[in-house]
């Protein structure tokens, strides 16, 4: 596992500061984060059937993560955490920027919703295990991979679910995500560095080697009849599960 010295330069303040300027209008889905309005829904989806596969809950029920703690890393205003919160978790929220935090803050006083949010380092909060764990479209953001995913592990409960979901580095992620989205305004000028991406193979290497096992990744598509769906398609971003396969190093 890393250490909180070597975790400390997960955050690059320069990727703090391009999300934290766009704080503002986190919650406008006509706005700068428009694209994470329709991603937000399929992210849900596959999560509540990872929830209910996980602790065998009913697809039925409206709070299967009822007395569950979870905690949402690179959270920006808090598009996750608060229908986690809804789904019965008590919700901690994390993000580089504090101006994001801030944001997530204010529009979950104003839902009325009871959720933890901070900003800043995870390696830097004493605030224990979660038996869910998420970091959506973040780790592609980081300066050390290996040393976010252990800080990421480390806060997961010994028989906790793992959910993360990233673009992927390939041709097509190149031409649609950097170069046709940002270049028509479907998400922000210097949001994706295409080099930083990260494949399914390199993303099960840094989760195994925190033992973790990797579920097969499920592609995140788009279509123009569609949108946005659940696919086998990996080739422009993927969300996967990850689980112990041994009990947490000490």
């Amino acid at each position: 596992m890393a250490d909180a010295r070597k975790a400390k330069l997960t955050i690059r303040e320069d990727e703090a500061a391009h999300f934290g300027a766009l704080a503002a209008e986190w919650w406008d889905p006509a706005g700068s984060s428009a694209m994470l309005h329709r991603l937000n829904p399929v992210r849900l989806a596959f999560l509540r059937e990872a929830i209910d596969l996980h602790w065998g809950t009913s697809i039925e029920g409206r709070r299967p993560l009822a007395g569950k703690l979870s905690l949402d890393v690179g959270c920006g205003a808090g598009l996750l955490c608060e229908p986690l919160a809804r789904m019965g978790a008590e919700v901690t929220g994390i993000d580089a920027a504090p101006e994001n935090t801030a944001a997530a803050a204010a529009h979950a006083e104003g839902a009325k919703l009871d959720i933890r949010y901070m900003a800043g380092e995870l390696a830097e909060q004493d605030i224990g295990t979660f038996d869910l764990v998420t970091a959506m479209e973040v780790i592609e953001h980081v300066a050390d991979k290996p040393a976010f995913v252990a800080q990421l592990v480390r806060h997961l409960a010994e028989d906790g679910l793992l959910v993360l979901s990233t673009p992927n580095r390939t041709a097509q992620s190149r031409l649609l995500l950097v170069g046709a989205a940002e270049a028509v305004g479907a998400i922000p000028r210097g949001t994706h560095h295409w080099s930083d991406f990260v494949t399914p193979e390199e993303l099960a290497d840094l989760l195994g080697a925190e033992g973790l096992k990797m579920s097969e990744p499920r592609g995140i598509a788009f279509s123009p009849f569609k949108g946005l769906h659940l696919s086998d398609d990996t080739s422009l971003n993927y969300i996967v599960t990850a689980r112990r396969t041994a009990p947490p190093s000490t």
